[in-house]
């Protein structure tokens, strides 16, 4: 199974390789938002999907064996590329920018369009579910324990911003809280408690 892996690159690698898959994935959004809104006649559906399997045949007539894993840099620059939230060459990610707003505290902006909705015009609850839980998981640099989510309103489609805080820790136990909200305010709030991975050789 792979896991984490590390890659002797150089941060000029690094970005080289991110110019390179991040409009390729930019791309495939585009087409998952294509094919969800097209109205367009048979003939032509058919004609896009030949073009989309040529592309597939293309990309993987050289790949990897499995997942992508998690990949670091001697630096210590991940690269958790295939992440569902994060991933910039994964397109089922939004993707989410999470940045640091102190030691303890994690804030993002992100669209969800026509990929992410549940109810007419919604956000999917599971997909409001996936990005508290991986913000307040950045926010704690830990693993998921429990996570407890509160619907406070239903979540348009459109900008959201995510905010995650560690409120508490004990040993390698963290406490995190965070919100999702519209321009109107908080739609989802989240507290969880989060786990830091024991290091090889103790208990």
């Amino acid at each position: 199974m792979r896991q984490f892996v590390f890659e002797d690159i150089t941060s000029e690698e690094v970005a080289r390789r991110t110019g390179v898959y991040t409009p390729l994935t930019d791309s495939v959004r585009g087409l998952v938002d294509a094919t969800i809104r097209t109205e367009v006649d048979p003939d032509s559906i058919g004609a896009a999907r030949e073009l989309i399997d040529r592309a597939s045949a293309l990309l993987r007539a050289q790949q990897s064996d499995g997942p992508h894993g998690v990949r670091y840099t001697a630096d210590g620059t991940g690269m958790p590329w295939g992440n569902p939230a994060i991933g910039i060459r994964n397109a089922i990610a939004p993707p989410m920018v999470v940045t640091r707003d102190g030691d303890r505290r994690r804030v993002a902006d992100v669209v969800l369009g026509a990929a992410y909705e549940g109810p007419p015009g919604l956000v999917h609850g599971g997909i409001c579910a996936l990005l508290l839980d991986h913000i307040l998981g950045e926010a704690a640099s830990a693993m998921t324990g429990t996570l407890t989510l509160r619907y406070v309103r239903a979540t348009p489609l459109g900008a959201v911003h995510l905010e995650a805080e560690v409120v508490a820790s004990e040993g390698r136990k963290r406490t995190v809280r965070g919100s999702l909200s519209d321009a109107e305010g908080i739609t989802v709030t989240a507290e969880g408690i989060f786990i830091e991975p024991q290091k090889k050789g103790t208990r």
